[in-house]
């Protein structure tokens, strides 16, 4: 049996495992050592098994994302996520569909001293969808801007599914952020677009709220004076040079634990609590490295990428073709997995294509990001539908999937244009 046949039994033995409800990480070690002994042998297979995760563990860059995962946790225990909304809801809540423009533009406030999707729908779950609905707006307005803005969790740097793409890949985190700033700032720009459409279309859906004096709104926006400073110390620092990425980190979460801390929120119970949920899901992250690194590996010493490389020069398909093919199958993946599975099972595929057609890594990733968090949004699963579902089980799946859906006609939007412009996500990083 030669290595090709071997890589594609893998592949779908490694679907057949995370059918049967293996856990990914573990379903592509088991495939990877698996596929590598029948190739090598048991004995370089198994040496695999413990090279790779030590070389993992030593990885720096991998190291900022518990940081990060703490830093969320402390900021959402010292009530930053409801201080952004209250500002935001100050400046923009009186306008066509403001309150949902307001859950947008928290949300990408958050997502920088958060860096976690799922995490940001579910803070905005609790801060920002109750507000909607008692001040009028319509179940699926409500619950589609908050699951929206979730998705820019993992859009706005610092984020942590950047951080993983960017060991992966073997590419700079900092280039990374630097990439993500403008296609953030655009999906930020879309989704308001589209909230102004659907609002003036129907107010009813989306009531204006009362518009507050100007020394009000100046009062609202100096509450939120802890979520800013956070971000410009951890930001601010990165871009400036005067933090490395795992610097600005540390500094980040000693920050979010003082200023939760003097605010009198956070007592033993929270922090053992916040330090928990950042263990779980550090643990989760990284199992699911060791597997992808393990898997990668035997990818590579089986030659397969370069059999799809050759198979679709056949297809002599341009490039861009190709990439709105890959797109496709992204949107679909995002939708049945969370935002690290869809990278990290398909990475080891797919980047060699990318970087075979003469396209930038740093591009691929932040494109990549994107698919995964559009994926997020769409049906069958769409992961950030089914945590508002499960947080208000009195608004049905089809009503969140409706308010959604002028948001994935945005995302679409966005993702035409980072393909069809690549300059757009390469322009900043390369004047830095």
């Amino acid at each position: 049996m030669d290595a090709s046949t071997i890589a594609l039994i893998g592949f779908v033995g490694m679907f057949v495992l995370i059918i049967l409800h293996v856990p990914i990480g573990v379903a592509m070690a088991v495939v990877g050592v698996g596929g590598f002994a029948a190739i090598a042998g048991p004995g370089p297979a198994l040496t695999l098994l413990a090279t790779e995760p030590a070389s993992t563990m030593s990885s720096l860059d991998l190291a900022v994302i518990p940081l990060f995962m703490l830093m969320g946790g402390l900021a959402t225990a010292g009530g930053l996520a409801r201080d952004i909304f209250s500002s935001a809801q100050a400046l923009v809540g009186h306008r066509p569909g403001g309150l949902a423009a307001t859950t947008i533009v928290a949300s990408a406030g958050f997502g920088a001293v958060c860096g976690s999707g799922v995490a940001t729908t579910a803070t905005f779950g609790r801060v920002a969808l109750p507000e909607m609905l008692e001040r009028g707006y319509s179940k699926g307005s409500a619950a589609g801007s908050v699951a929206a803005g979730g998705t820019l969790g993992i859009i706005v740097p610092p984020s942590s599914i950047m951080v993983l793409y960017a060991v992966l890949a073997e590419q700079s985190v900092l280039k990374l952020f630097s990439a993500a700033i403008v296609p953030a700032i655009l999906s930020v720009v879309l989704y308001l677009t589209a909230i102004s459409i659907v609002a003036r279309r129907n107010p009813s859906a989306m009531p204006r709220t009362e518009r507050l004096p100007l020394r009000e709104r100046i009062r609202a926006l100096g509450k939120s004076w802890g979520a800013i400073a956070l971000a410009i110390v951890v930001l601010g620092g990165i871009y400036s040079g005067v933090f490395t990425v795992n610097e600005a980190a540390a500094v980040g979460v000693v920050f979010a634990f003082f200023f939760a801390l003097f605010r009198g929120r956070l007592n033993g119970g929270t922090f053992l609590h916040v330090l928990s949920e950042a263990s779980v899901a550090t643990v989760m992250i990284y199992v699911m490295v060791f597997g992808a690194m393990i898997f990668s590996y035997f990818v590579s010493v089986t030659g397969i990428t370069g059999d799809i490389i050759g198979g679709i020069e056949h297809l002599s398909l341009p490039p861009v073709a190709v990439v709105f093919l890959l797109v496709i199958i992204y949107i679909v993946l995002g939708a049945i997995f969370d935002e690290v599975a869809a990278i990290v099972v398909t990475l080891p595929f797919v980047l060699p294509v990318i970087l075979a057609m003469g396209y930038d890594a740093v591009w691929w990733g932040i494109l990549n990001v994107s698919l995964v968090g559009i994926g997020m949004l769409t049906p069958p699963i769409g992961i950030n539908v089914m945590l508002l579902r499960s947080m208000r089980t009195d608004i049905p799946l089809s009503v969140i999937y409706g308010g959604v859906t002028p948001y994935i006609l945005a995302d679409c939007a966005r993702i035409a244009v980072l393909v069809l412009f690549p300059a757009v996500t390469l322009w900043l990083p390369g004047i830095m």
